[in-house]
């Protein structure tokens, strides 16, 4: 007979992108040149958001949010998948593969969330333009945020729960870069019902309702926008919802294929393209968002060419 702390492991092995090891080193340059993009590309935004009083609105603080959920998001996963790939530093102790479960389910929680408050935002902007500082004051934003964050918080934190509670007879190898929730779970020689009941329901919870509140205001929006009599007004406020829209495309669409693949094209496709497609859902958005956002978005490109061009005239005076 053993006791329960004789089939918890005190460590698993990340096994990488399994059946595609002679290619890790290849796999590993395009994810370190995208993770080096996310980072100075948010921090760039949230230096900007935080330095520059005209981006001081409702708007440019949920882009800081989404900015911070994606710096956390990637993370908490790419510098341990580039550590497998370059130094084969596989082997993560229990309580360090728990914690990134919790950060890496937590923050891609709170991203949907995030863009679910953005379209809110734009649809305040749009339908209501004449009450949209009274109705996104700055307390209502740090609630929304923060009510955003502890929703993820609440319902991710019984996934560490249900997956301490099993028992762990399979060996300790995850076919993974990181340790995600069912990933663990198939581990373990236990009943893992729960498990699944409880993360479908809350991916049903989070990503259901997120996506019905971005739906409802987008129809919102549309029926606004149309009703506009100028083409030129029309043009003039979708065109704000341009980088929204390429953000939730970014988000939504690994993870749409990633749920998809693996209830209905897990014996059609390879586990080495989920693993792959579960990265890029982790490390897409965080790359592109500050891309798009500085490329649409008017007022964050006239800042960056008046820093810019500001550095570039010291520099001359200097000379």
């Amino acid at each position: 007979m053993l006791n329960k702390t004789d089939l918890v492991p005190c460590s698993f092995v990340l096994d990488g992108v399994p059946g595609l090891e002679d290619l890790h080193l290849w796999i590993s340059f395009p994810f370190c040149s995208m993770y080096v993009v996310a980072v100075v590309g948010n921090c760039g935004l949230l230096y900007l958001i935080c330095c520059e009083d005209s981006l001081h609105r409702s708007m440019y603080y949920f882009l800081a949010m989404l900015s911070l959920t994606d710096l956390v998001m990637c993370s908490s996963t790419i510098p341990k998948a580039l550590s497998i790939f370059w130094f084969h530093l596989k082997e993560i102790s229990f309580e360090e593969c728990l914690v990134q479960m919790f950060f890496i389910h937590t923050f891609t929680g709170m991203e949907s969330g995030v863009l679910m408050l953005m379209a809110l935002d734009r649809y305040v902007a749009i339908c209501h333009p004449l009450h949209y500082a009274t109705i996104l004051t700055n307390p209502v934003i740090a609630k929304a945020g923060l009510s955003t964050f502890l929703r993820g918080v609440f319902l991710i934190i019984p996934f560490t729960l249900l997956v301490k509670r099993l028992p762990f007879c399979r060996g300790n190898v995850i076919p993974h870069t990181y340790c995600d929730h069912m990933s663990v779970a198939k581990l373990s020689c236990g009943n893992i019902k729960v498990n699944v009941i409880y993360g479908l329901m809350v991916a049903l919870l989070i990503g259901g309702f997120d996506i019905l509140c971005i739906t409802v205001s987008y129809t919102m929006i549309l029926r606004a926008v149309v009703s506009l009599s100028s083409a030129e007004a029309r043009q003039k406020a979708f065109s704000t919802c341009t980088a929204h829209i390429c953000a939730i495309v970014f988000s939504y669409s690994p993870a749409f294929f990633s749920f998809f693949s693996h209830r209905f094209g897990s014996h059609t496709i390879p586990p080495s393209c989920h693993i792959i497609v579960a990265n890029i859902y982790l490390l897409l958005p965080p790359t592109m968002n500050p891309v798009v956002y500085g490329v649409k978005t008017k007022q964050i490109r006239d800042c960056v060419i008046r820093i810019l061009s500001g550095s570039k005239n010291i520099k001359s005076h200097s000379v």
